[in-house]
């Protein structure tokens, strides 16, 4: 019987590849909310950013893949691993209006403005540097952890 493979995952399983995309994506927001025809484009680069940075965390913590792209959702996971997640709830709740809501149109268009569009931004790099150092801390405890073990030896 063949295996039905429609909900398996091509997605990496290596938490570096969601953090060089998740930089890609606040690399992006930086030059596209330059140009008022873009502020939409920026605000979903700036959601994307996040999910793949708390994804990327929630990887290296758990060794697990999850599904999803409600921020608040993946904060509320990350925030199992360290109780710091709890600090971006509100801007996580914020940065998910920039899902669906930019991508695709609408009879009535949310209008992104200047302000929005900066505060989006200014929120997706807050919390990318956050998330960014608990990931290097995460490494620095392993590789602590390692050196302890190997002088034992």
């Amino acid at each position: 019987m063949a295996k039905n493979n429609r909900h398996v995952s091509k997605d990496s399983r290596q938490y570096f590849d969601w953090l060089d995309h998740s930089s890609a994506d606040l690399i992006a927001a930086s030059l596209l909310k330059e140009d008022d025809r873009c502020y939409d484009l920026a605000a979903f680069h700036c959601q994307q950013s996040i999910e793949k940075a708390l994804k990327a965390y929630i990887l290296l913590r758990s060794g697990r893949l999850v599904d999803g792209h409600n921020l608040t959702w993946l904060c509320r996971q990350a925030k199992k691993h360290h109780k710091g997640f709890q600090q971006w709830f509100e801007e996580s709740a914020d940065l998910n209006q920039c899902y669906i809501e930019t991508r695709y149109p609408a009879d009535v268009d949310k209008e992104i403005t200047y302000k929005m569009v900066q505060d989006f931004y200014t929120m997706a790099k807050d919390m990318y540097r956050f998330i960014f150092e608990q990931v290097d801390q995460e490494l620095d405890r392993r590789e602590q952890a390692e050196e302890r073990i190997s002088r034992r030896k």
